[in-house]
């Protein structure tokens, strides 16, 4: 490891079969939790690289327990987290307007690390119960149309690194692979990313699988279509310049969409949102987001697919989802 800093603090780069081996060495307890620590905020100084990334990700997606969910051909929406922008669970919530929708779902997701409320702590705090169990999770998909996959039940060799993680409590790495290693290997995807540099590196890793994805990276910084400014979106057919007059909307400002200071008001927020009491502005964000993700699935304009998230969302069809998942 001594070695390996050195050469990463002199901004030397790693080959993406040594960026795999040194996560397999940490899953496996090679190394002390201040190697571990230089190691994550190193990539704070210095840009990984697509090698590097690559490495990382095929080191955890073959460490996972992976779950089969083909016979359902679900999406995941899911952001990297580490905008600092502290928004309300967007992509959660646009999550269950999705399988209201009628688009299945395989929610990966984790606690929150650099943000006040991560997807996991919002669910939980609603009353759902995180599983590992591949019986559980097809029954969630068959009765509520999604599933949550919580990150630490499915990436069990990552257990030495969640700890620092949380004592760090700034963003690392890992929040640039959360996305990219769900294990149930979902063929749709939309990603939000925290810069334009990791949505050229995630674009370029993903054109050499067979996903359909869209990526997003809302040029205010966040991970997501915030609708506060235009947001650059990368997909398996094009790249383009989104605005919020393409869907008929106007901007918004940031404080409109602020997620709250705890796991309590943003669990409050979240279940105001869901219910279809939110803000008009909430409400457009989530159906932007969620009719990206149906437009992604159902490959039809992103204008259709918010038509489909607004019907979701202010029918019940979404909270629908939610109360099954629940009781499941």
């Amino acid at each position: 490891m001594k070695t390996l800093l050195n050469r990463l603090i002199n901004h030397e780069s790693i080959s993406a079969n040594e960026a795999k081996q040194i996560l397999i060495s940490i899953s496996k307890g090679d190394f002390n939790a201040a190697q571990i620590a230089s190691f994550l905020t190193v990539y704070m100084m210095r840009s990984i690289t697509v090698e590097e990334l690559q490495g990382f990700r095929d080191a955890l997606l073959e460490l996972c327990i992976a779950v089969d969910l083909r016979d359902y051909n679900p999406i995941d929406l899911c952001g990297t987290g580490g905008d600092g922008k502290n928004t309300f669970n967007i992509s959660t919530l646009s999550s269950f307007v999705t399988a209201g929708a009628g688009v299945p779902v395989a929610k990966h997701g984790n606690y929150g690390v650099s943000s006040a409320c991560g997807s996991s702590n919002v669910l939980e705090a609603m009353g759902i119960t995180f599983s590992n169990d591949k019986a559980h999770l097809k029954r969630a998909i068959e009765t509520a149309n999604i599933c949550v996959l919580h990150a630490p039940l499915f990436h069990p060799a990552m257990k030495n690194v969640a700890p620092i993680r949380k004592a760090l409590g700034i963003k690392t790495f890992f929040n640039m692979l959360g996305p990219m290693v769900n294990p149930s290997f979902p063929k749709h995807q939309m990603v939000g990313v925290f810069n334009l540099e990791l949505l050229r590196l995630y674009n370029y890793l993903y054109q050499q699988t067979d996903k359909n994805y869209s990526i997003v990276h809302d040029l205010g910084g966040y991970d997501e279509l915030s609708l506060t400014n235009n947001a650059k979106i990368a997909t398996n057919h094009s790249e383009l310049m989104f605005s919020t007059e393409s869907l008929g909307l106007k901007n918004i400002s940031p404080k409109a969409i602020f997620g709250g200071d705890t796991v309590e008001e943003a669990t409050k927020i979240f279940e105001t949102i869901i219910s279809g009491n939110g803000t008009e502005a909430q409400n457009n964000v989530v159906c932007a987001n969620a009719g990206l993700a149906i437009a992604t699935a159902k490959q039809i304009s992103h204008e259709d697919g918010f038509e489909y998230a607004k019907e979701s969302l202010m029918s019940g069809k979404a909270k629908a989802c939610l109360t099954k998942l629940i009781a499941v």
